[in-house]
């Protein structure tokens, strides 16, 4: 006989090991940098962990287009790399062609309104590259070139300055920011997460279910976009060979 899992016990009990984690990163590491890039490392191993693989998730990555544009510094980046296959790595940081972007996180130690309006810079210095999109041959003949959907972007925190931590300060911020700085999603570990609804509002969860709340709505929202459009692989070669010119 089968037993039941309660998967909303199992989720909180991970949010609370998670929250434990990031406090004792605060108290034991004093330098900013350091302690930001742990933090980020522990939200890249559990997407890594729970969301499937055709999904990969890096972090300290620019996003990059056949024109040679860079995006900022990204915390964390979800993206493909079944029909963008390349991603150049250089000192041991990654550039990742912006058509096999998915969705861009900036990781925080808490939210406040100075957090949201650079996490909104850093998804429209992604969301301003050109991304390309070509046919995709298969057995059975020709898919058409896909149209190219808008990238993801969110902010991921520990805890947040405000109280309630996302209540009207949040909401007044985030909508300080442009169509293309919006923040879609998000997820304050011990506080809630948020969704933004296509009437401009937002969804916000309860704090005892933050991260079971953004996992799922995260997902759901990349299932939606379904796969990231090919890129055109001749463009890439061709800023490339204009460089030994």
């Amino acid at each position: 006989m089968a037993n039941d899992v309660d998967m909303k016990k199992l989720f909180r009990g991970m949010q609370e090991k998670m929250i434990l984690d990031h406090n004792l990163l605060r108290e034991h590491i004093s330098h900013p940098t350091t302690k930001g890039n742990a933090v980020a490392l522990r939200w890249i191993k559990f997407l890594n962990n729970y969301l499937p693989n055709r999904y990969c998730v890096d972090g300290d990555a620019f996003v990059v287009d056949h024109t040679g544009r860079c995006s900022g510094q990204i915390d964390l980046v979800i993206y493909d790399r079944q029909y963008s296959p390349f991603v150049f790595l250089e000192e041991g940081i990654k550039y990742i062609p912006a058509e096999s972007v998915y969705s861009v996180f900036e990781v925080k130690q808490t939210i406040n309104k100075e957090h949201i309006i650079y996490a909104g810079e850093k998804a429209e210095s992604v969301r301003v590259l050109e991304r390309t999109s070509v046919p995709i041959v298969h057995a059975g003949g020709t898919y058409p070139a896909r149209e190219k959907f808008d990238i993801v972007a969110g902010i991921i925190a520990t805890s947040s300055d405000w109280t309630p931590p996302i209540g009207k300060p949040f909401e007044k911020a985030a909508n300080t920011l442009t169509s293309s700085q919006c923040l879609n999603i998000g997820c304050v570990l011990d506080g809630g997460s948020f969704l933004l609804k296509p009437d401009g509002t937002f969804e916000i969860s309860s704090k005892e279910e933050a991260l079971i709340s953004f996992f799922i709505k995260l997902f759901v929202r990349l299932q939606e976009l379904g796969t990231v459009p090919a890129m055109d692989i001749d463009l890439y070669s061709r800023a490339l060979d204009s460089e030994q010119l």
